[in-house]
């Protein structure tokens, strides 16, 4: 027997290869559009499925913000930081983290504090919501606004908002009773500026006022 073994030139070993790639790849497409339904391909080469989804995907929204009554149609993914400034253009509710641990994005839900970077909107239906723009009566601001300005409360003023919106909720939820306490009940929201005693002033100031807020 010969000893001789079939002599396979490194181009045609290189064409083999190539086309057995392109035969893979090519089968895999095929695979796909077959089991993908005929509707579906049409309606994705006309853009139809995001134009659909569009239409299909939004719900009504109604609540009432700053004390002015909205109805809006919403994507159910849609958080209610979103909506108040992207479609109401409330933009003094800023967006920090996006994950609820800064507490810039707090407003007030039936008088209750929430991150409303974690709250749907369609979860508030039919719900009172207090941004930073409803606390101050027309020109006469809310005392905790009044109170932040005369202790410093703020340095960048990017978490204002939200650490203004927690103070009134932590003296109207009576937790502002010494300085550790209010500490505790506004560890949420964060300075990285740094001025929390100054915050704690502000507070302190307020409840001892005996001011309504």
């Amino acid at each position: 027997m010969s000893d001789k073994k079939p002599i396979i030139s490194p181009d045609s070993e290189g064409i083999s290869n190539g086309t057995r790639r392109d035969f893979i790849k090519q089968s895999s497409v095929l695979t796909a559009v077959a089991l993908t339904p005929g509707t579906v391909v049409h309606a994705a080469s006309d853009h139809m499925d995001e134009q659909i989804a569009a239409v299909f995907e939004k719900m009504p929204l109604k609540m009432e913000v700053n004390g002015k009554p909205h109805s809006l149609q919403v994507e159910p993914r849609s958080t209610l930081l979103d909506i108040l400034r992207e479609q109401l253009d409330l933009t003094g509710t800023k967006k920090g983290c996006d994950h609820g641990q800064c507490g810039a994005c707090t407003v007030h839900v039936d008088g209750h504090r929430v991150n409303s970077c974690l709250t749907l909107g369609v979860m508030v239906n039919g719900k009172r919501i207090t941004t930073i723009e409803g606390l101050a009566k027309g020109e006469e601001l809310h005392p905790m606004q009044e109170a932040f300005l005369k202790h410093d409360g703020f340095q960048c003023g990017y978490c204002t908002p939200g650490q203004i919106m927690s103070a009134v909720a932590c003296i109207r939820e009576g937790h502002a009773n010494s300085e550790g306490e209010i500490r505790e009940y506004m560890s949420g929201n964060i300075c990285r500026c740094g001025a929390y005693p100054n915050i704690v002033n502000a507070i302190q100031e307020v409840k001892a006022g005996g001011q309504a807020v």
